[in-house]
């Protein structure tokens, strides 16, 4: 194995990735700031990204801390968020599952939107890259927004109230998720996915502690199996199939 063609790929997930900074500053900040609004302190607050390192699942707990739901809620909504968690596992297992087990375990705890993102779309792009270079491109791209997540994170805390609520800091989440998956609505099922969730979500956005988002998530991932299934119908029906 090529040491020099390893660090090539892990640079150029650097170089990826570097864009993403632009996100995950305001959005570190706002959430250290959002926390200890909450009540938490600085070091629970980074704590809490460090741990969960998971920006829309933690809006959301902290929302619902703050909100006074039952712990149970605040878990289940935000697994609910995180849900596309396993399917970006399922979508990158090909790629990096050979990996040892120790490095699996940096894959599992690295594996965010961004670094998922840029990932995925390296490795469509060059097949021909070996699972070693693929790690190192994986770490590469996560170098980037996960240390400076905390960082952000942690200034954002320092900053408190100091920072105030007109400066829009929360335009980031929308924006960062649009950037995300609308590239990656490639498919009909994508797509009926999305629209289903979205929907949804709307449609129930009326239920308390954001349960809403659970039931948009449940009712997405179903009418994308269901949209995948029917076309693979279809495409067993054809002639020479």
């Amino acid at each position: 194995m090529d040491g020099t063609d390893v660090m090539s790929s892990y640079w150029r997930g650097v170089r990826n990735a570097l864009p993403f900074l632009f996100v995950v500053g305001p959005f570190g900040m706002l959430f250290g700031v959002v926390a200890t609004d909450a009540g938490l302190n600085i070091f629970e607050t980074l704590m809490f990204s460090i741990v969960v390192i998971a920006g829309a699942a933690q809006f959301t707990a902290v929302q619902l801390m703050q909100d006074n739901a039952p712990t149970i809620v605040v878990l289940v909504s935000a697994m609910a968020v995180n849900l596309r968690m396993a399917m970006y596992s399922a979508s990158i297992t090909p790629h990096l599952g050979p990996l040892p087990l120790w490095k699996r375990m940096f894959v599992a705890y690295f594996l965010v939107d961004q670094v998922y993102a840029a990932s995925i779309i390296d490795y469509e792009e060059r097949p021909q890259q070996t699972l070693a270079e693929k790690f190192a491109f994986f770490m590469g791209v996560a170098t980037p927004i996960c240390p400076p997540w905390y960082l952000f994170t942690l200034v954002g805390a320092w900053a408190g109230e100091a920072v105030p609520p007109e400066l829009g800091l929360d335009f980031v989440l929308p924006i960062a998720f649009i950037a995300l998956f609308a590239p990656a609505l490639r498919t009909g099922a994508h797509r009926a996915a999305a629209l289903v969730a979205a929907l949804m979500a709307l449609a129930f956005a009326f239920l308390p502690y954001n349960l809403g988002l659970i039931v948009g998530a449940v009712a997405g991932m179903m009418a994308g199996a269901e949209v995948e299934r029917r076309a693979g119908l279809q495409a067993d029906r054809r002639p020479g199939a």
